[in-house]
C-alpha cells in the first residue's frame, strides 16, 4: 500500500504506449526536465538508481544510504524517499510499471514478482561491484542505457529483456532485511506531510503543522529533523516550489497567478526563492521546460 499522506512523484510516460522512463541528473539538472523537487515523495513504479560520478543518499523516513560511483539500487514502490544529489554527482533513474515483469495476468511470474514487492522491510535492495550477482545487476542496467543511442523498433523489447534479466538474479538472490520495529517519528510525518500537502495555498504556520499530528511544536521539529534533516517550514516551501514547478512546465497560467496559486504572497519573493532553489527564474525554467517537450516530441516524431 502506498504511503498516504506524500507526494506521488508520477512517470512522465505514465500515460504513453511504453512507460518506461529514463532521466539522467547531473550537476543537480535533469534530462528531461523534471519538476520533482527534493521532498519526499513515493512512486508507483519501481525505481533503478545507478551512480554514473561522484555520490548520492536515498534516504527513506528510517534510514540514509548512501551510494558511491559505480553502484546502484533498486528501490520497491511505493516507498517514501528523497534523492540527495551533492554538486559534482552524475547518475541515472529508471522507472517502469511492475506489470513489465509480470508476462501476463495470473503467471507463475507474476506471483514471483509479488512476492518481492509485499515483503516487510524491504525497501530497497542495493548494488555494488564487489559481489558478483549485484555486479552482473550493475552490468544490465548500463546494458539498459546504451539502449538509448541506438533506439530502433526492437528497442522495447530489448529494455523489457533486460529488466526481466535483472528482477531474475534479484529474485535469487536478495536478502530479505531484518524487521524494524515501527518509528513513532515516521508515523507523525506521514500526518505532517500530508497536512502541508493539504494546506500549501494558505498560510500554515509551525502550531497548526504540529496539531494535525497532536504534538507539541518541539517534538515536531525534532521528527523533522530526525527523519528528515530540515524543518517544517523549509519542507513546506520545497513542496511550493515543486507545485509551482509543475504548474510553469505544464500550464500557461501566468507567473504571478502561480505564485498566488502556490502560497507566496508576493510574486518577487517566489521568483527569489524560485531562482536560488533551481538557479533558473520562473520563466527560464518554463522555457527549457517547453523546449524539452519540443525535443522530446521532435525525436518521437523521428
Amino acid at each position: 500500500m502506498a504511503e498516504e499522506g506524500y507526494i506521488n512523484s508520477v512517470n512522465l510516460n505514465a500515460k504513453t504506449g511504453f512507460p518506461y522512463l529514463l532521466i539522467e541528473v547531473e550537476g543537480g539538472r535533469s534530462y528531461p526536465v523534471n519538476p520533482g523537487f527534493r521532498v519526499m515523495h513515493w512512486h508507483e513504479d519501481l525505481q533503478f538508481l545507478l551512480v554514473e560520478s561522484g555520490e548520492i543518499s536515498v534516504r527513506s523516513l528510517y534510514e540514509t544510504v548512501k551510494l558511491e560511483e559505480g553502484d546502484g539500487i533498486l528501490i520497491n514502490r511505493n516507498v517514501v524517499h528523497l534523492v540527495e544529489d551533492p554538486a559534482g554527482s552524475h547518475y541515472f533513474s529508471l522507472l517502469f510499471p511492475d506489470y513489465f515483469l509480470k508476462f501476463y495476468f495470473g503467471s507463475p511470474a507474476g506471483e514471483l514478482v509479488e512476492e518481492l514487492e509485499g515483503r516487510a522491510g524491504l525497501r530497497y535492495v542495493r548494488f555494488r561491484t564487489g559481489i558478483e550477482w549485484e555486479r552482473e545487476v550493475l552490468t544490465r542496467v548500463r546494458g539498459l542505457l546504451a539502449l538509448e543511442k541506438k533506439k530502433d523498433r526492437f528497442y522495447p523489447y530489448e529494455v523489457l529483456s533486460r529488466l526481466s534479466e535483472i528482477t531474475l538474479l534479484v529474485l535469487r538472490n536478495a536478502e530479505l532485511p531484518k524487521e524494524s520495529r515501527p518509528d513513532p517519528a515516521a508515523s507523525r510525518m506521514r500526518l505532517f506531510l500530508a497536512y502541508i500537502e493539504e494546506h500549501y495555498t494558505e498560510d500554515v504556520t509551525l502550531d497548526a503543522i504540529a496539531e494535525s499530528a497532536h504534538v507539541s511544536v518541539s517534538e515536531c521539529l525534532r521528527c523533522f529533523k530526525r527523519t528528515m534533516q530540515t524543518t517544517p517550514y523549509r519542507c513546506l516551501m520545497e513542496y511550493r516550489l515543486k507545485r509551482a514547478a509543475e504548474l510553469l512546465s505544464g500550464t500557461a497560467l501566468p507567473i504571478g497567478r502561480i505564485a498566488g496559486d502556490v502560497g507566496f504572497n508576493q510574486a518577487s519573493r517566489f521568483g527569489k526563492c524560485f531562482r536560488d532553489k533551481t538557479g533558473l527564474t520562473p520563466r527560464e525554467y518554463r522555457e527549457q521546460a517547453r523546449e524539452a517537450a519540443r525535443k522530446t516530441a521532435g525525436n518521437a516524431e523521428g
